[in-house]
């Protein structure tokens, strides 16, 4: 639409020019009187347009005898032994032409011209015989107009230039982006990085490959190299370091080298103390290594900053073999952190229902059922109910919410929105890094039950046998001495949730 407009208005300042002209051509023509002109005892009488064309004329012949005698002048030039001097003229017109094109394509490349850019472009190449002015302008011009082909291939041709080799290659990469093939497109990165270390956005796109690579190394070599450029603030700076340490941790531990993995996993933990994967990965570590007391430290650290349930997790995996009462003891100053934060409300639910005080469970749950109906926060409710020997109408009525009730706070990319149910570096949906955080999604995505909720939903209560019968026995009753999970009311959903 914006073409079509610009093309009305220059044909209409055209028409108006041209009817402007032709007026004054008329206007002239019907001027009375003559213009005299007096040289060399010769008088020459001249009507206004005859003299007006005189003029023309004049300038004209002017104009010509001074490109004669520049021509000229190179001639003799070259005639006393200065070779280049006659080249040297014509270069000067042709050069002159060349940049006029040139201008002409960078006009029409912006104007989003494509096919006349091309056109330009390859003028101005004619003349002025520059190729790293020119290429880089074709080859932009057949991307404009889909020619993909057209513009590898002059990119390839500026590799051969150390002036525009950085240009092709960066070029290259981002074509090889376009087609979807990252494994090229990482090589070609690494040569631009190579070339230009300094260079943002291939900063950026390097790093972003490399990421989805899972090169952690190479990604920490580019992190480097932007924090010595100052291209992103420190405390990014420090925040990815820990999460490309976190990474590094994972990737150790799953090789089997435990060491490796345990100085990343601290790394991790001091460069973002509350980042919750580093802080549940240092307390492993702690936890393992026999030092419960630095376990603590890090997870009352992260807890404060960001409650999550990986964080309780970890928490209770310090003392596997505690009792629940004991364990409700240990995670009272736990509690204490963040008293009103609902992750601290459920988790104090969970480990009262794990220490069968059910109405302690429901003072800790508060009306987070009501304000907060996620499926966690119903099925405690459920559990709650029938804890207090509630009707089977009423847990089965908690438990049919959970069913349709959201997930709540989950892993999500803040890029795509995309859900993830476990933390990684990297979203697995559009690969970018860094971007999940603990967030309630943006479209309200519904759960169904975990398995330890299953008992409770499909519990039965047993048929009385008439009075003159015996209760028959299933053909595969288990023996009295064995344990049977469904007759054990005393274990809650929020102690099979919690790890021990």
């Amino acid at each position: 639409m914006n073409d079509v407009i610009f093309s009305l208005i220059k044909v209409g300042i055209f028409v108006v020019l041209a009817a402007a002209l032709a007026f004054g051509l008329m206007y002239i023509q019907d001027t009375p009187g003559q213009i005299q002109i007096a040289f060399g005892g010769q008088e020459l009488q001249l009507t206004p347009l005859k003299f007006l064309l005189l003029l023309l004329v004049a300038f004209a012949a002017f104009w010509i005898l001074l490109k004669l005698a520049g021509l000229i002048l190179a001639i003799i030039r070259t005639l006393m032994g200065e070779k280049t001097a006659l080249n040297r003229y014509f270069d000067k017109n042709r050069e002159r032409k060349g940049y006029a094109a040139l201008s002409d394509a960078m006009i029409a490349l912006a104007s989003g011209e494509g096919p006349k850019a091309v056109a330009r472009a390859a003028k101005a190449e004619k003349l002025l015989h520059k190729p790293e002015l020119t290429r880089l302008l074709t080859a932009q011009a057949a991307e404009m107009t889909g020619d993909r082909i057209k513009a590898i291939e002059l990119y390839k041709q500026l590799l051969g230039n150390d002036r525009t080799r950085f240009i092709g290659v960066k070029g290259l990469m981002n074509a090889k982006l376009e087609e979807g093939d990252t494994e090229r497109a990482l090589k070609l990165a690494e040569k631009a990085f190579a070339l230009k270390p300094g260079h943002n956005a291939v900063q950026d796109t390097l790093f972003a490959l490399q990421s989805e690579a899972e090169d952690w190394a190479g990604a920490r070599r580019t992190l480097n190299a932007k924090a010595r450029a100052k291209t992103l603030p420190k405390d990014v700076v420090r925040r990815r370091d820990a999460v490309l340490s976190v990474a590094d941790a994972m990737t150790y531990h799953k090789a089997g080298n435990i060491g490796a993995a345990r100085d990343a996993a601290l790394m991790a933990n001091r460069n973002a103390p509350a980042l919750v994967p580093g802080a549940v990965l240092a307390a492993q570590v702690y936890t393992s290594e026999g030092t419960p007391r630095n376990a603590v430290r890090v997870l009352n650290k992260a807890w404060e900053a960001n409650p999550h349930p990986d964080l309780a997790a970890a928490y209770a995996a310090i003392a596997p073999d505690e009792t629940p009462a004991e364990r409700l003891t240990r995670f009272a100053p736990f509690l204490r952190l963040k008293p009103d934060h609902p992750e601290t409300r459920l988790l104090e639910t969970e480990l009262h229902l794990a220490a069968e005080d059910f109405p302690a469970a429901r003072r800790a749950l508060g009306d987070l059922a009501e304000k907060n109906p996620t499926a966690r926060t119903l099925a405690l409710m459920a559990a709650v109910t029938r804890g207090e020997g509630a009707p089977e109408e009423v847990v089965r009525g908690w438990l049919a919410r959970a069913l349709t009730a959201p997930r709540g706070e989950q892993w999500v990319c803040s890029a795509c929105h995309s859900i993830h149910p476990i933390w990684s570096p990297t979203c697995s949906n559009c690969e970018a890094f860094d971007t999940l955080s603990w967030a309630l999604p943006a479209e309200t995505e519904h759960a169904g039950l975990s398995e330890a909720m299953l008992p409770l939903l499909m519990r039965n209560e047993p048929e009385q046998p008439p009075e003159d019968e015996p209760a028959k026995e299933p053909d595969n009753a288990p023996s009295p001495d064995e344990d049977d999970p469904q007759d054990d009311d005393s274990t809650p959903v929020a102690k099979q949730d919690l790890p021990s």
